[in-house]
């Protein structure tokens, strides 16, 4: 076989190989130009906003805020019982209904007590007329002092039992003695009401208090007439209220006495029985505070953003309780920490 003939059968396997290691040579890199082996310096944080106005923290002395919860009362609550034995006939209000004085609230059968009356008033008018006609006699020396007396003790007692019936009628509609709130209805329509047995309640939400059960180191922070910040269950944000009284009697079991605390807004709409705080100083002690707007969460995480060299530094911290827009720090920052009072949220 000439020569010529061996290269055309062998020239496309040995350019084959010849691409295969040009390809090789490349990817390894060996036709690009080598740069020396060096480190570069990583930067934490992300640079600070231009106009960002940091923030340094401080160590103060503060004294420790101390919560003291208590329960709502209404300085006039009533309860109302019924004052003769009958049936209730009819119950017109439920608990949380808001009545007014004079409003009836629950009617009892008065039919035995009507007829009484009729009774009362049937003996009434004998007795009137009897009295008239012994004045009439005596008058013309036809009957004695003595029958004219007698007739008109009988008229005076006569209308002394028409006047018993008409209160004892009376007791059968029983009404609210003030403007205000029913609470804890024990009756229903049909039921038998004894006397001195208590329907119902009514309490006047005009006339609410919070009364606390106070440990007695802390009850030199409450001072007779002095205002107070409250937090009150279903009620938004903080509520006035004054120092109304300290009972000074202390209880042996729990070392606390009661402070009944005057809530200053009539209009709120509370209820007894409900849940309330409020918050005293306590010992004095050094505390860690920064800005309110420097904490954001990420989950479960509390973070402010630290300022140094330059840049936003994100850390950790763990916060106590809030005060006039300051947070407590109790643990993350130091004392001359600066921190971004707005922190950037993209971060490395």
């Amino acid at each position: 076989m000439n020569a010529k003939k061996w290269f055309g059968i062998l020239w496309k396997p040995v350019a084959g190989l010849a691409g295969l290691a040009a390809l090789v040579v490349w990817s390894v890199g060996a036709l690009e130009s080598k740069v020396a082996p060096g480190s570069v310096e990583y930067a934490p944080g992300i640079p600070v906003p231009a106009g960002a106005s940091p923030v340094v923290v401080r160590v103060a002395e503060t004294a420790a805020r101390v919560e003291v919860a208590g329960t709502l009362a209404s300085e006039q609550k009533i309860h109302l019982s019924a004052r003769l034995p009958a049936y209730v006939q009819e119950v017109h209000v439920s608990a949380g209904d808001a009545v007014t004085r004079g409003q009836i609230l629950v009617v009892l059968d008065d039919r035995e007590l009507r007829e009484q009356l009729a009774a009362a008033e049937s003996q009434y008018r004998q007795a009137e007329a009897e009295y008239a006609r012994a004045t009439q006699l005596f008058q013309k020396a036809a009957t004695t002092e003595q029958a004219r007396m007698a007739a008109e003790a009988g008229y005076e007692a006569a209308k002394a039992r028409l006047q018993q019936a008409k209160v004892m009628l009376g007791y059968a509609r029983i009404v609210s003695p003030i403007d205000g709130v029913v609470t804890d209805r024990r009756i229903e329509a049909g039921d038998l009401a004894g006397p001195g047995q208590v329907l119902l309640s009514v309490y006047d939400t005009r006339r609410m208090r919070l009364e606390i059960p106070v440990p007695v180191r802390l009850v030199p922070r409450f001072s007779l007439g002095g205002e107070m910040d409250l937090r009150l269950e279903g009620v938004s944000g903080t509520v006035k209220g004054s120092v109304q009284e300290i009972v000074s009697e202390v209880d042996p079991q729990t070392r606390t006495q009661k402070v009944k605390i005057r809530i200053a807004d009539p209009g709120l709409r509370l209820m007894p029985g409900g849940y309330g705080v409020v918050w005293v100083d306590g010992e004095v002690r050094k505390t860690l505070w920064a800005p309110c707007s420097a904490v954001y969460r990420l989950g479960q995480q509390e973070l402010v953003q630290v300022v140094a060299g330059g840049r936003a530094i994100r850390r950790a911290v763990k916060t106590g309780v809030t005060r006039d827009g300051q947070v407590e720090i109790l643990s993350g920052l130091d004392d001359g920490d600066s921190v971004l009072t707005e922190p950037v949220m993209k971060e490395d």
